[in-house]
């Protein structure tokens, strides 16, 4: 079997992506600095970053009925066409001195959109494009990217924006130009042969959501991801926002989403090797109750910087976790329903981490920071007893070297359930 750097296919994708990731890190930021320029209301930007995410939120699900009712070649394609009128024009106005905050309201809620749909057919191409032996090492692989931009992109769209306010826009369009070429390049068909006649948009969406209920190990995905995430995140916030209220410097408080972004790559990077010594189920219990105990001891430091780093440790065990999961469940779930059981697990998953902010705040209002920080550790721990005890999870295991895909391709949910189970 052919190392995963030598795929061609693979590669022209996420070489382009990393790209396109970079470009939408840089963006993003600018995109807050600009309404902070044009606007001078705090307020305003907030508007506009909420407006994203929700955005982001509410085609989550749609975007894996189009993932999986079109091609999903042509899907990211105009996905990237779409993206780069969009800040195309927002560059143009702001060389003219017209970018509103209208105008740049419409571009973050396209750029959100265009964001999910994209991601969701990419994520869904992945089962064609890998053997399936070497789904968790791709999954890896793309984790590793998204952590790397998480890093590089707020301070190079900062020195960018520095440099003229249109050029972070202007390179984001380019990295839309270099991901438009790549897909094309990309020789493969992105998804298996649609023999069925096309469903309404409610039967499709209800298809996947009942695949996913009726699959053991995906039901157990989700009870793992979703208080996972919403875990991570509202540690994330407490932390912060109880370094500043012990008057920590705005530059250390920086540190801490620099420190839980370098362990995401760090683990990215050691992720192949933990999947390769320990079985799916014996790392997602080992990770799930490292992280909850690891969570429990940065409730110990909230005074301090010091408790970004048992969340970096933390963050370091997710993207194993995340490969050795993610990536049994694009063998396990048939290509035609790709899109649908992704964007489901990732609605599920991306809504709860929404409420963590939210929650943490309340928290921190009512009790102390240490008591908010174990209370997101204890959502871990229903992770880690899922992990342990989910028979969806004691089971999985991938086909063995040399092994096609299941070809089950084509067969009723319930026949792939069974092999989960």
């Amino acid at each position: 079997m052919r190392s995963l750097w030598r795929n061609r296919e693979f590669n022209l994708l996420w070489t382009s992506q990393a790209l396109s990731d970079l470009g939408d890190g840089v963006a993003s930021l600018a995109l807050a600095l600009l309404v902070l320029v044009e606007t001078g209301d705090p307020v305003s930007a907030g508007v506009v970053g909420t407006a994203s995410h929700v955005a982001r939120l509410a085609f989550r699900l749609p975007a894996g009925v189009l993932a999986d009712r079109f091609d999903r070649r042509r899907v990211m394609i105009l996905c990237d066409l779409l993206r780069l009128v969009a800040f195309g024009a927002l560059a143009v106005a702001v060389f003219t001195g017209s970018a509103g905050l209208a105008l740049i309201l419409v571009v973050a809620v396209l750029d959100a959109a265009g964001s999910a749909l994209f991601s969701t057919a990419e994520d869904a191409s992945l089962r064609s494009i890998v053997p399936v032996e070497q789904l968790p090492a791709a999954v890896a692989r793309n984790e590793a990217r998204s952590y790397g931009v998480s890093l590089a992109g707020p301070p190079l769209g900062g020195v960018l924006f520095s440099i003229g306010h249109a050029v972070p826009f202007i390179g984001n369009v380019i990295s839309y130009l270099i991901s438009i070429v790549a897909v094309l390049f990309i020789r493969r068909p992105l998804q298996s042969d649609r023999d069925e006649e096309p469903q309404t948009y409610g039967a499709a969406l209800t298809e996947g959501v009942r695949f996913v209920l009726a699959n053991p190990f995906l039901r157990a995905l989700l009870l793992v991801a979703a208080p996972l995430n919403f875990a991570i995140g509202g540690v994330l916030f407490t932390l912060i926002v109880a370094l500043q209220q012990n008057g920590t410097q705005p530059g250390v408080i920086g540190l801490t989403e620099t420190i839980v972004a370098a362990g995401g790559l760090l683990g990215a990077a050691f992720a192949p090797a933990l999947q390769s010594r320990l079985s799916l189920p014996t790392l997602t219990r080992v990770i799930c109750w490292a992280a909850a105990g690891l969570l429990a001891t940065a409730s110990l430091l909230t005074s301090s910087i010091a408790a970004a780093v048992p969340l970096g440790l933390a963050v370091f065990l997710g993207p194993a976790c995340n490969a050795a999961l993610f990536g049994f469940q694009a063998a396990v779930t048939p290509d035609r329903l790709q899109g649908r059981v992704i964007s489901v697990v990732m609605f599920v998953a991306t809504s709860m981490a929404a409420l963590a902010p939210i929650l943490g705040g309340l928290l921190l209002a009512t009790w102390s920071a240490s008591t908010a920080v174990l209370f997101f550790a204890a959502f871990v721990g229903l992770s880690a007893l899922t992990a342990t005890f989910s028979s969806g999870i004691r089971h999985a295991a991938l086909p063995g070297a040399g092994t096609d895909p299941p070809p089950a391709d084509e067969l009723p949910a319930h026949a792939v359930a069974d092999r989960a189970s």
